[in-house]
């Protein structure tokens, strides 16, 4: 009999025995999971990956209290996407999650660029990318454009003397911190190819889809409600035709670019009950999104986009 198989059985010779799911329920990782689908709309391949992640956790954590030959899994990251579709607010759940199983001392998130561990001169770098490490240490690091760090055609660039640094922490601190890199799918699979040193400690590649037009409708709707504004009918099917439309431009970014139409939409609003109001107004006025504060976006007025009630060109 194995040493391992020795620990695992009791004093009265039954073998010791884990309810997977009494831990899981203990460890509070549901109400983390939860709370990350009432966050983000869709994504359900990215939560589905998360959800095998923490199972795979509990089952390690399992055989760990059982006695049985336990080695702290590989847990650095890469999330492939594009701009607003969740990588950052999944980053901060999977920081909890982390910390919940004892995976890591803090669960706090540190979230970089390339800004933030290179420096301009010879020098500069090391101590930049050592002070952002200690800060993530029991924790996990979020390097957003990771790409960013290498700069081949740039012989002055030092973006390598990070990047070893990184390297040799990811593998020599795997216990005591989580490496999450983040960016575009083909640019950091250009990256890795670059750099298979990064390649080989990246245990966990997720994919985060664009969201569809109805889930980013429903995700306008949500984050109007949070502010307590609210669209009129009217004005909730011109949003759906705005998003059909503002998807096939330039620099499109899911979630970001919902936002940022949003905040348009009520300063275009606060505009107009300043203009047209005559008297005192209720909440309602105060929280309703018309049809004529989407109409006026430059979307509409691009040759062959209309919008249900054309008017002037945002400025």
């Amino acid at each position: 009999m194995s040493a391992e198989t020795q620990a695992a059985i009791d004093n009265d010779g039954s073998p010791k025995v884990v309810d997977l799911k009494a831990e899981y329920e203990k460890s509070g990782v549901a109400e983390v999971l939860d709370e990350l689908d009432r966050e983000l709309i869709g994504l359900k391949p990215v939560k589905q990956r998360i959800r095998e992640i923490a199972a795979m956790l509990v089952v390690e954590r399992a055989r760990k209290s059982l006695g049985l030959t336990h080695d702290t899994p590989t847990l650095h990251m890469n999330f492939a996407g594009n701009p607003g579709t969740g990588k950052t607010t999944v980053a901060m759940r999977m920081a909890n999650i982390l910390h919940r199983l004892g995976y890591v001392r803090k669960g706090h998130l540190v979230s970089v660029t390339r800004d933030d561990l290179v420096g301009q001169y010879i020098g500069h770098t090391a101590p930049k990318t050592k002070e952002v490490l200690k800060r993530a240490m029991g924790g996990v690091l979020f390097i957003d454009e990771a790409y960013y760090l290498y700069r081949p055609d740039n012989e002055r660039d030092y973006g390598q003397e990070a990047i070893e640094i990184l390297l040799q922490v990811m593998e020599n601190n795997r216990e005591d911190l989580v490496v999450i890199m983040a960016g575009y799918a083909d640019r950091m699979d250009k990256f890795f190819e670059s750099n298979p040193g990064f390649r080989s400690r990246i245990a966990h590649h997720i994919d985060f889809p664009d969201y569809s037009d109805d889930e980013l409708l429903e995700i306008a709707d949500g984050m109007l409600a949070q502010q307590n504004y609210r669209f009129d009918e009217k004005a909730h099917e011109l949003m759906a035709r705005y998003i059909e439309l503002r998807r096939q431009q330039p620099h499109f970014a899911n979630a970001r670019s919902i936002r940022n139409a949003l905040d348009r939409a009520r300063l275009r609003q606060a505009n107009r009950l300043f203009e047209t109001s005559t008297g005192p107004l209720d909440a309602v006025a105060l929280s309703t999104i018309s049809a004529e504060d989407i109409s006026v976006s430059r979307v509409f007025t691009m040759p062959g986009n209309k919008a249900a009630s054309p008017g002037r060109a945002d400025k």
